[in-house]
């Protein structure tokens, strides 16, 4: 690229001094690059700060909460939202040029991303082309204010772009099972906090709809082997794991009313 992208690209980072680099490389060709970062205790504050010098700390209350602040930070109308372990494509920077250069039809854009498992791209089992909204104009776009799994909220329609983020999601079998022990923790306290009424038939019913039904079948999962089958039945695992830990959160409230 000749020129610099008028867009500002933010990450989110915590303890990301393996990840970051390399997602930084890619996002180079933007005109400005927001970091905001979760009281990180390794060098991601000193790498970054070798890339941007809009680099802040913020401690994080609530995932939504958190990237709706690092989005107001951003100088430009248009925002592309990229997280640590994220490597934006030539193909995407290329695609988002060139969107830029002209009025855009929309006030958002979702990309499709590739998950990885160490070096395994995911690409049955709903896992691509999964797009997700990452590219908007910042006073349309905000994020429910949850802790996990926030809702995106756009007035409007929403267009598709075509070019991948590749995501390295996780790297090996042990990561995945460690975020998804933090992310059922996150879940339970969602549904605690906000009142939901969560039943153990409710919670078999979405574990068996996710795992067989929606991953294996309609979205062909076994299509990726020994890797989609895994990550299959963690589908199911999360929902019977985030209800039991809600269990044992409403079991502890009644023990200190007593």
């Amino acid at each position: 690229m000749d020129s610099k992208v008028p867009v500002s690209v933010v990450i989110i980072t915590k303890n990301e001094e393996e990840n970051i680099a390399e997602c930084l490389d890619t996002v180079k060709w933007a005109d400005e690059i927001i970091v905001v970062d979760d009281e990180s205790t390794d060098r991601t504050v000193e790498i970054c700060k070798g890339y941007t010098n809009k680099v802040f700390t913020r401690k994080m209350e609530n995932e939504g909460r958190h990237r709706n602040w690092a989005y107001e930070q951003a100088a430009n109308d248009w925002v592309l939202s990229v997280d640590a372990d994220e490597r934006v494509t030539e193909g995407l920077a290329e695609e988002i040029e060139k969107l830029l250069k002209v009025t855009p039809e929309y006030k958002a854009y979702t990309i499709p991303r590739q998950n990885h498992i160490g070096k395994y791209w995911l690409r049955y089992g709903g896992e691509y082309p999964a797009p997700q909204t990452r590219l908007f104009l910042k006073n349309e776009f905000k994020y429910e204010e949850a802790e996990v799994h926030p809702r995106a909220f756009l007035d409007g329609d929403c267009g598709h772009l075509k070019g991948d983020l590749i995501h390295y999601s996780h790297r090996d079998i042990t990561d995945y099972l460690r975020s998804l022990n933090n992310h059922t923790t996150l879940e339970a306290r969602k549904w605690y906090l906000t009142g939901r009424k969560m039943s153990l038939f409710h919670a078999v019913w979405r574990a068996l709809d996710r795992c067989f039904y929606r991953r294996l079948l309609r979205k062909k999962g076994y299509k990726d082997g020994v890797y989609g089958l895994t990550v299959a039945a963690f589908s199911g695992i999360y929902q019977i794991v985030s209800y039991l830990k809600y269990r044992e959160m409403i079991e502890l409230e009644k023990s200190k009313s007593l």
